[in-house]
Order: C-alpha cells, then sequence, then structure tokens
C-alpha cells in the first residue's frame, strides 16, 4: 500500500518512487525504472540510484519529526552490482541530534540482492510557506488539483 510522502516533490513524483513505509525512522520506497531512467548498458542510471538512496534516507530521516525538513549535507554511495527491474530502497535513521539526522539505505533488486548502499547526513531545517507571493509578499494558498 503506498504511502503519501508528506510533501510534494516535483522530481520523486516525476521518477514514480512509491513509499511503502514512513515511520519510526524506517522508509521503504520502491521504484520501477522506465526506459529513459536507463544508461548505456540498459540498467538503472547511477543518478536514478543515488536519487532514490537519498529519498530514502531523507523520509527515514523525515520520519520521526515529520513536522521539519531536511536537506542533504553529504552522502556516500558504493554501488556493488548492475540494478535491475523492480528496485527497493531501505533507509534507516542511525543516529539524530536536535539539528542533524545520519543515515543509510540499501536499494535491493527483485531477487534481494543489495545492488547499491549509501550514507547520508542531513540537517534538519524548518518547512517554510512556498508557493506564489501576493504583491504584499506574503504566501497566497495553495489550491490542490488532486
Amino acid at each position: 500500500m503506498a504511502i503519501e510522502f508528506g510533501v510534494d516533490i516535483p522530481f520523486v513524483r516525476h521518477l514514480g518512487f512509491v513509499m511503502e513505509q514512513f515511520e519510526g525512522g524506517h522508509s521503504t520506497i520502491t521504484f520501477k525504472p522506465a526506459p529513459e531512467h536507463l544508461n548505456s548498458f540498459a540498467v538503472t542510471h547511477g543518478g536514478a540510484t543515488m536519487t532514490l538512496m537519498d529519498v530514502s534516507m531523507a523520509t527515514a530521516a523525515r520520519s520521526v519529526q515529520q513536522d521539519m525538513g531536511v536537506v542533504t549535507i553529504e552522502m556516500k554511495t558504493s554501488f556493488m552490482q548492475a540494478a535491475r527491474g523492480l528496485l527497493t530502497a531501505k533507509g534507516r535513521l542511525m543516529h539524530r541530534t536536535a539539528t542533524m539526522a545520519f543515515t543509510e539505505s540499501t536499494i535491493y533488486d527483485e531477487q534481494g540482492r543489495a545492488c547499491a548502499h549509501a550514507t547520508g547526513t542531513f540537517k534538519y531545517v524548518k518547512r517554510l510557506p512556498t508557493g506564489p507571493k501576493s504583491s504584499n509578499g506574503l504566501n497566497l494558498p495553495q489550491i490542490s488539483t488532486d
């Protein structure tokens, strides 16, 4: 069962990521790469896999304090084998302070083999209103089209 990300992230929506778990310092996100997500070797492009791990780590960090946003400070990635077919990223919050989150993520293929692993550091930030501004500089209300 898909779970909402809690915020609209146009790039994540474009890639088609599906949130399966978002609680208690853990996240699980699935991704079915389309042909435009592949590299010249016909496997998932490293940039797409890095984005998947980045998002799974960020959501693991946000899952314990959903009123806050996070921004990536640092990410280290290891690619272990080609990522093919439906991919599952499992993110985990390893440690947090008042302002920082230390996380990890592993991507698994359909056979359960680890394809890539990352660690990441994120900074918790207050969510600021976004969207169009009125003539006096205040944010206008967002109108949902869902």
